[in-house]
């Protein structure tokens, strides 16, 4: 997306404040849709700290946010969550905070769920391969190795 336009100051300002008040948005985001606009790095400071004291851009809420979503909406688990926000440079801090939005009770029960839904569909009649294929689907959503192989055992 290139911009052929120069945007001042309070233009951009006002660009960025409704690009993070229509979803919660992480520093990294903020930062490329900035550079994406062509703002000088003096700009892309001033912009941040602008958005951050004004309480538009905050990375512990847009972390909680992402991760009740991807959980919730998604059905992530931990791993996938933990890797998601990693990539997004969150902080150590602000991911386990994130993940503490995550009932312990519904985690277990949404893994159950998505385990009993996933196999259902499953074709195979062959055991071994259901099982890797419940594994692989599992894993990938990132769903904790012991709890997938916990799973496994139970229902197959």
């Amino acid at each position: 997306m290139t911009h052929n336009r120069a945007y001042s100051l309070t233009e951009a300002k006002r660009k960025l404040e409704s690009y993070c008040a229509y979803q919660e948005r992480c520093h990294k985001d903020v930062q490329e849709k900035l550079r994406a606009m062509r703002m000088i790095p003096e700009a892309v400071d001033q912009i941040m700290t602008h958005l951050i004291q004004e309480n538009y851009l905050n990375e512990e809420r847009f972390a909680k946010s992402f991760a009740r979503g991807k959980f919730n909406i998604k059905k992530w688990g931990r791993n996938r969550i933990i890797n998601e926000l990693k990539f997004r440079q969150i902080s150590r801090y602000n991911i386990n905070s994130a993940l503490s939005e995550i009932n312990e009770q519904d985690y277990h029960t949404t893994l159950d769920e998505l385990a009993k839904k996933r196999l259902a569909q499953i074709s195979e009649s062959n055991i071994l391969k259901r099982r890797k294929k419940l594994a692989d689907y599992l894993l990938y959503r990132g769903w904790e190795s012991n709890l997938v192989y916990e799973k496994l055992r139970e229902l197959i």
